[in-house]
């Protein structure tokens, strides 16, 4: 292993992968040093969303998917990268160590996924055109690169209607949580041209009247009926991510996954948005793995499709907060 003094042109180049990687309500949690000829990740546990993610899980499985991003920004810069997750020693909030282990040269398949980074997007809109095929639900299922995140298609009609009934649910109960719904309106931006801070939820990315098939759930949001719901998912094509575990190291591996997944689909001209929302219902969680004999604890959907439109860019840190050291 070499240990190696970065220049600022690579702490540029990782960096700004990091804060492009997509995160729960775009709070963009987390921290980078680089101590030793390391380069590590921390997760900024003073942003919190007490009631859409009160323990912390989709927090975690977004510094996964900073990892990820991390991983692919070390290869593009001719490296070869070892990561280590949740080390041990005193720091919590210590999501993963970055160490170069050997030169790489990058691959012309690593350039693609480096470039789909910068233009990935939450797509909360319906899709236009056929759900994905079978070809190309298996080939986004090939880059999980996680042996522990199982991901899987919803197949069928009896699954798509399994799926319902929870957003069916979610929808009722997120709609009258006023904790919730506040707490989406702090951190979502109505007016982007005043917008000072690089976080939130771009208002014009989401439609007010979004179906919660799509979407996020708000006061306002039209809750159809539990047919015509079934009737849209099975339009379009889903992906549920499960874990063997429910701990930390899980929800990190689950981010990693779902990173790479998503960035496979952006090469191929999908687009995608996920959702985790309904899966915070304790009860509606568990009963959903049981009928889809998922045998372990599902993470988050991915619904994947092909785009009807653009969708704006939701905004981002500057590279040097990440950057800033703990005070």
């Amino acid at each position: 292993m070499t240990k190696r003094e970065w220049s600022v042109g690579e702490t540029d180049v990782l960096a700004r992968a990091v804060v492009r990687a997509p995160s729960v309500h775009n709070i963009q949690p987390w921290r980078l040093e680089f101590p030793d000829g390391e380069a590590v990740l921390f997760e900024r546990a003073d942003l919190a969303l007490p009631y859409h993610d009160p323990r912390g899980r989709d927090r975690s499985i977004s510094c996964g998917a900073a990892v990820a991003n991390l991983e692919i920004a070390a290869r593009i810069l001719s490296l070869e990268p070892r990561v280590r997750l949740l080390p041990d020693g005193t720091d919590a909030d210590r999501v993963a160590r970055l160490a170069v282990v050997d030169t790489h040269q990058p691959c012309e398949a690593e350039l693609h996924r480096y470039s789909a980074i910068s233009r990935r997007r939450s797509y909360r809109r319906p899709f236009a055109g056929p759900a994905l095929s079978d070809d190309e639900v298996n080939h986004l299922l090939a880059e999980t690169g996680e042996e522990s995140v199982h991901v899987r298609p919803l197949r069928g009609r009896g699954e798509v209607e399994v799926l319902a009934d929870l957003l069916e649910y979610a929808g009722i109960v997120l709609k009258q949580d006023r904790g919730y719904q506040r707490e989406l309106a702090i951190w979502t931006i109505r007016d982007e041209r005043s917008r000072v801070h690089g976080v939130g939820i771009a208002g014009s990315a989401s439609p007010s009247s979004s179906l919660p098939w799509a979407g996020l759930v708000r006061p306002q949001t039209t809750l159809p009926h539990r047919q015509v719901l079934a009737d849209r998912i099975a339009e379009e094509t889903v992906l549920v991510f499960a874990t063997d575990d429910d701990g930390r190291e899980a929800h990190v591996r689950t981010g990693m996954a779902m990173q790479r997944v998503w960035l496979a689909a952006v090469e191929r001209g999908f687009v995608a948005a996920v959702q985790t929302h309904p899966l915070h219902l304790t009860k509606a969680r568990r009963r959903f793995g049981e009928r889809l004999s998922l045998g372990g604890h599902p993470q988050l959907l991915m619904r994947v499709g092909r785009p009807s439109g653009t969708v704006p860019q939701s905004p981002r840190r500057h590279e040097n907060e990440l950057l800033a050291p703990r005070e």
